[in-house]
C-alpha cells in the first residue's frame, strides 16, 4: 500500500495531467457531434475487433469438441444408410452401429500391413467389424483389446474383401498383389462382364462385415486370365492408404445370425 502512495506523489503533475488530458477530450466528444460519431465508430472497430479475437481464440479450443460431434452426426448417418433396405436380402433386418476413432498406427509400404485404433472392447469394437472412411474402405478388424484395436489393412496380401462393379452385379473378391500402396486387384470377375476403364468398384454386400455399396476405387486396367474365363481389374483407391486418420468402425449387431444361417462368407 505504502508503495502505491508512493508512486502516486512521485507522478502527482502527470496524472493530474492525464485526468485533465481524459476530462477535456471527453467533453469535445460531448460537444461535437463529428467527434461523438468518430469516437463512436473507433470504439466500435476496436471492440469488434477484440470480439472477433476472443471467438476465434474460443473456436480453436473448441475444435477438438466440434469435431467430435461431427463425427457422432456422421456415425448416425452412416448407421441410417445402412440399416436401410438392402437389395441382396429383402427378408433378412440388418444392424448396424457405426462407431468412430482414429488410426495411431498406419503401415503401407509391407507385404502384409495393418493398422491400430485408438479404440477397442470398451467402444463397442469386435473382431471382424469393418473399417471405412468417407471416402472408401480400410480392412477389417482382425485383434481388439479394452481400447485399442488392429485392423487388418485392405493392403496385406492375405486380405479379401466380397466387392463388385457398382453399374451390374458381377462380383469378384478384392486383393492386393504387394506392390502399389494406391492400387488393389479385383479377381474372379467373368469376362463377359461389361467393364471400361473409369468404372466404379464398390463392396459387395455378400458380407456380413460390410454394407453393399460402400465405395472402393475405379478400375484403371483390366485383363483376362488366358487359363480361365475371368478378368483381373487393376482398382485405383480412393483412400490414400498413406495417411489414414479418423476411421468409422462397422458392427453388424446380426453377424453372428446371418453366419449360422449361411447367408455368407466373407
Amino acid at each position: 500500500m505504502q508503495q502505491i502512495v508512493n508512486f502516486l506523489i512521485r507522478n502527482k503533475v502527470f496524472l493530474l495531467f492525464l485526468l485533465l488530458f481524459c476530462v477535456s477530450i471527453f467533453f469535445t466528444i460531448q460537444s461535437h457531434n463529428y467527434h461523438k460519431s468518430k469516437f463512436i465508430h473507433s470504439a466500435n472497430f476496436l471492440t469488434g475487433g477484440v470480439y472477433e479475437k476472443v471467438s476465434a481464440i474460443n473456436q480453436y479450443f473448441n475444435l477438438k469438441k466440434e469435431n467430435q460431434k461431427l463425427l457422432e452426426e456422421n456415425n448416425r448417418l452412416k448407421e441410417t444408410l445402412f440399416n436401410s433396405s438392402n437389395e441382396l436380402y429383402r427378408d433378412f433386418h440388418f444392424n448396424y452401429n457405426v462407431v468412430s476413432g482414429y488410426a495411431i498406427k498406419n503401415s503401407y509400404s509391407y507385404s502384409d500391413n495393418y493398422l491400430t485404433l485408438n479404440i477397442g472392447l470398451n467402444d463397442s469394437v469386435f473382431e471382424d467389424n469393418g473399417v471405412i472412411t468417407s471416402k472408401g474402405i480400410v480392412g477389417i478388424i482382425d485383434k481388439t483389446s479394452k481400447s485399442h484395436s488392429r485392423v487388418l489393412s485392405i493392403l496385406n496380401t492375405i486380405s479379401k474383401v466380397n466387392a463388385q462393379l457398382k453399374k451390374s452385379n458381377h462380383f469378384g473378391i478384392l486383393t492386393w498383389n504387394g506392390i502399389s500402396p494406391n492400387t488393389v486387384q479385383l479377381t474372379d470377375i467373368p469376362k463377359q462382364a461389361p467393364v471400361v476403364v473409369g468404372d466404379t468398384i464398390v463392396t459387395g454386400g455378400r458380407s456380413a462385415i460390410f454394407p453393399k455399396g460402400i465405395p472402393i476405387g475405379i478400375v484403371t486396367s483390366f485383363s483376362v486370365d488366358p487359363t480361365q474365363n475371368y478378368l483381373t481389374l487393376e482398382v485405383s483407391l480412393f483412400n490414400d492408404m498413406t495417411n489414414i486418420g479418423y476411421v468409422h468402425v462397422i458392427n453388424n449387431l446380426n453377424k453372428e445370425e446371418i453366419l449360422s444361417l449361411d447367408i455368407s462368407n466373407e
